[in-house]
């Protein structure tokens, strides 16, 4: 017989009372209580039951006191919530997160391309912080005046502990204003933004002097590597001397997206490997085929995740530098699965290492050439220095 969701509480304490009654193989339950209803559970039942009662009993006694004490009548559908994004929050990890419906549809949204909100990419940095890593041109958080490093702090006067309800908070209905709180040098500031249909072209490319092609990749979503692909070869068909490949303020996305990119970077090898909490790894290849061309990677702080794993393949797989600053160091990948009633679960399963062992998270991977571009943005050293080395 079948144990209900309404009998579970009775039926543990019922459990818990008949202690090693289980040894005989079953345990007779009194169903809701009244006698002349029983059901048989099995020994691995009772065992399930049992560790099911010291797990979540004192959950139990809080969700009983909550409801009963609180001043108002609370949601049980907040209640519920709260205890899911809890139970993840425990982790202390910033990037894993239990999401609403609502949270999942506008982050899976994002990664699509296209979505409404005000345009600005942002991560945590090592003391939590939600730091912008950069803005998308042409959108209300870049006409706005926001720029990376800047720590942003609250929307519309409320903080949030996860990224995804920061995020989601900032987006909403295109022509609809929102107001985000910033960190800059130490002052606060408030601005105000009407949201906008945000289209992010993820790869820009143009020809710079002296025959050297340029290639910006802002983001890895789901048409970033095809997009890459098309821009490539329009390079090689011009017949560039070189290729500067700027993956500066790309705070990542898609692993399998940068995967693709770095399988034409690189001939065969290791582009990454993972490891999980046991210990086990994963590697990932790429092929033999890839450009011939000679190219240089432009990365700095707020290079992040994906593109990382694309500059630490680069790096130990082949002889074209890296020209700027380390990189931000967040070598940790997430998975994400939609759960029955469309809510999800985001959460770090794995950390990956470059292809020689090296750490990724919370190191970065070092450039071949360290330069700094001056803070008045007046002059890109280190794009000069790129096309330096491919002349």
């Amino acid at each position: 017989m079948n144990l209900k969701k309404q009998n579970f509480v009775i039926l543990l304490i019922i459990v818990f009372l008949l202690g090693g009654a289980a040894a005989m193989g079953g345990v007779a339950l009194v169903e809701n209580g009244i006698a002349g209803g029983t059901v048989k559970v099995s020994k691995k039942e009772y065992s399930y039951y049992q560790q099911l009662d010291e797990r979540y009993s004192k959950l139990n006694q809080l969700y009983d006191q909550v409801t009963e004490s609180f001043y108002k009548k609370p949601s049980e559908e907040d209640l519920a919530t709260g205890m899911y994004k809890g139970l993840v929050a425990g982790l202390g990890d910033p990037y894993s997160a239990y999401m609403t419906e609502e949270e999942y549809q506008s982050w899976s949204d994002s990664t699509l391309g296209e979505f409404d909100g005000i345009g600005v990419t942002f991560s945590t940095n090592n003391d939590g912080q939600y730091v912008v890593i950069n803005t998308i041109p042409d959108t209300p958080a870049e006409k706005a005046g926001l720029k990376a490093g800047d720590l942003l702090l609250a929307v519309d006067g409320k903080t949030y502990e996860t990224m995804e309800t920061f995020s989601a908070a900032m987006k909403g209905k295109a022509g609809t204003k929102v107001t985000v709180t910033y960190e800059r040098d130490g002052k606060q500031k408030d601005v105000t933004m009407k949201r906008a249909t945000i289209v992010n072209v993820t790869v820009d490319s143009k020809m710079l002097e002296d025959q050297i092609g340029y290639i910006q990749i802002s983001s890895f979503e789901e048409h970033t590597a095809e997009d890459f692909t098309t821009a490539l070869e329009q390079m090689e068909k011009k017949k560039v001397k070189g290729l500067v490949i700027d993956l500066r303020g790309n705070g990542g996305g898609l692993v399998d997206s940068g995967l693709e990119i770095a399988d034409q970077l690189m001939g065969k090898g290791t582009v990454t490997y993972l490891e999980d909490q046991k210990g086990e790894k994963q590697y990932l290849k790429s092929d033999a085929k890839y450009t011939e061309l000679s190219y240089v990677l432009l990365v700095d702080e707020n290079t992040a995740s994906t593109s990382e794993i694309l500059a630490a393949a680069v790096k130990d797989n082949t002889d074209n530098p890296l020209v700027g600053t380390t990189t931000f160091g967040k070598g940790i990948v997430q998975s994400s699965g939609e759960l029955k009633d469309g809510s999800a679960l985001k959460i770090t399963t794995m950390q990956y290492f470059s292809p020689k062992g090296n750490v990724i998270n919370g190191k970065g991977v070092k450039p071949d050439y360290t330069v700094k571009n001056s803070k008045d943005g007046k002059e890109d050293t280190q794009l000069e220095k790129a096309i330096e080395l491919l002349k």
